[in-house]
C-alpha cells in the first residue's frame, strides 16, 4: 500500500460486528412466571476484553462481556424468611473487528478500550434488552457507560497491583 493510500484511511475502522456469545438463563420457569410479584432487582457486571488479530498487526478484536443477573429479594415477594430467588441470568458477548491505521502507539489503548467499546455498546444493550422482553421479563435497560472512567479505572487497578 502507497504511503498516500495509507494517510487516506481512517484511523479507526469497524469490520465487523457480531454476537460472539449469548446465554439467558431462567432457572424457575415456568414457575417464577406466576410468582413474581414484583420487579426483579437487576446486578450488571461489565468487562472490555481485546486481543490482537495475529495475522496483522493493526487489526483487534474488542469484546464487551455483559451480565445480568436479576434475584427476587425475599422482602418484595412478601417473605422474609425465605432466600433470595433468581429470575434470570443473562450473558452477553458482544464483539466487533476493528482497524487501526495510524495511531500512536501510546493512543493505541485508550482507543482499544474506550472508542472501541462506545461504538458496540448500542448494539450490546439492544440485544440484551430485546432478550429480557422477549423472555417475559420487563426489558432491561443499560444506561450510558462512562469508558473513560472504566479504563481509568482499570489503569490505576494495575498499577496498585504493580
Amino acid at each position: 500500500m502507497s504511503e498516500t493510500a495509507a494517510n487516506q484511511l481512517p484511523p479507526l475502522a469497524v469490520n465487523l460486528q457480531y454476537v460472539k456469545d449469548l446465554s439467558f438463563e431462567v432457572p424457575g420457569a415456568p414457575g417464577i412466571y406466576a410468582s413474581l410479584r414484583s420487579q426483579p432487582q437487576v446486578s450488571i457486571n461489565l468487562d472490555v476484553q481485546v486481543k490482537r488479530i495475529e495475522e496483522t498487526p493493526n487489526i483487534w478484536e474488542v469484546t464487551l462481556a455483559i451480565r445480568a443477573e436479576a434475584i427476587e429479594t425475599p422482602a418484595a415477594n412478601g417473605d422474609d424468611s425465605a432466600k433470595p430467588r433468581n429470575v434470570f441470568l443473562a450473558e452477553l458477548a458482544y464483539a466487533g473487528i476493528f482497524t487501526l491505521t495510524g495511531i500512536a502507539p501510546e493512543n493505541v489503548e485508550p482507543v482499544l478500550l474506550i472508542e472501541c467499546p462506545r461504538l458496540l455498546f448500542p448494539y450490546a444493550r439492544n440485544i440484551l434488552a430485546d432478550i429480557t422482553r422477549e423472555s417475559g421479563f420487563p426489558p432491561v435497560l443499560l444506561q450510558p457507560i462512562d469508558f473513560v472512567a472504566l479504563w481509568q479505572a482499570r489503569r490505576a487497578q494495575a498499577t496498585a497491583n504493580a
